[in-house]
């Protein structure tokens, strides 16, 4: 991944996470992997760790432990209605920025 593209993700990776975890309740390995399904191939699961742990601490998510066949218990993670109303207005500044930069773009052709 380029450094651009580096750059923008870290300001989009929270929403990416919240939206995967609006489909399903899933613990951190399954979120990196579901990012790299998406083409995110270079993300690390350190990041994916460190960000679940911020969401956690702001009230964004609810976290359940659920026994592991191997080793310690795994913690699985939930979007809760406040995390729901943070990725709504994820989507909503989304749409936002996508719009201006696709008017920005054409306007340039």
């Amino acid at each position: 991944m380029g450094k651009q593209m580096t750059e923008m993700l870290k300001g989009t990776l929270e929403g990416l996470v919240l939206a995967i975890l609006a489909v399903n309740s899933a613990y951190g390995y399954e979120i990196t992997a579901r990012l790299r399904e998406q083409g995110f191939a270079d993300i690390a699961e350190g990041t994916v760790y460190a960000l679940l742990v911020r969401v956690e601490q702001r009230g964004l998510v609810d976290v359940e432990k659920v026994p592991s066949e191997k080793g310690p218990p795994r913690k699985v993670y939930s979007l809760n209605a406040r995390g729901a109303e943070y990725l709504d207005d994820f989507w909503r500044t989304w749409s936002f920025l996508s719009d201006r930069l696709a008017q920005l773009r054409n306007e340039g052709k």
